[in-house]
């Protein structure tokens, strides 16, 4: 066993910096959400983890400002799922443990498959205030991933609380990245 760590370092992987227009605005929920998809992608081709990605924007203006990728194997950790990871990002970027503060703009997390239980979770405490997805629970179920209790409850409690849901865009890429992650044999964890 290793003695404690006196910090957690979570870099994203060298290529994000390539592969994402960190200036660009991503005008509608479909862009958004394609983003998602292209992280996801891209964190298979490269072998730097699971085959999801994220991604926060300002809701009128479409401007980015945090993404993710799945980092779970490469880095260990069973918090680090693409929509936790663009959470972390998009918070230090605003400098606030929300993204729903006072007089600042709106929020949307656009993922690659709609959020398991624990990214649930964190869409409830980040602050965004809709969340765009692609594929879907049973996409990922179908694939072996366990998403965890996800119920019809667990999405009126947010939408009680005024966070909207869209999904099914780009969900048939979205399925296939998840699709080419298990047929090269990547690790199907929590399943």
């Amino acid at each position: 066993m290793q003695p404690w760590p006196n910090s957690i370092h979570i870099p994203l992987p060298d290529w994000v910096a390539h592969a994402v227009d960190a200036t660009r605005c991503y005008p509608t929920d479909e862009d958004r959400v394609a983003l998602a998809v292209h992280l996801a992608s891209e964190n298979v081709r490269h072998a730097t983890g699971g085959p999801f990605g994220a991604a926060v924007f300002e809701t009128g203006t479409g401007r980015l400002v945090g993404i993710g990728v799945n980092l779970v194997t490469t880095h260990r950790n069973c918090a680090l799922h693409a929509e936790m990871v663009a959470f972390m990002v998009a918070q230090a970027r605003v400098g606030s443990h929300t993204l729903h503060v006072p007089d600042g703009p709106s929020h949307d997390l656009a993922t690659s498959c709609a959020p398991c239980a624990m990214c649930l979770g964190g869409v409830l405490w980040s602050g965004v205030r809709r969340v765009l997805s692609a594929a879907t629970r049973d996409d990922a179920i179908a694939l072996g991933f366990d998403e965890g209790p996800v119920f019809p409850e667990s999405i009126r409690y947010l939408e009680d609380r005024d966070i909207r849901f869209v999904g099914g865009l780009h969900r048939a890429d979205a399925r296939a990245v998840m699709e080419r992650y298990v047929a090269q044999g990547g690790a199907v964890y929590n399943g």
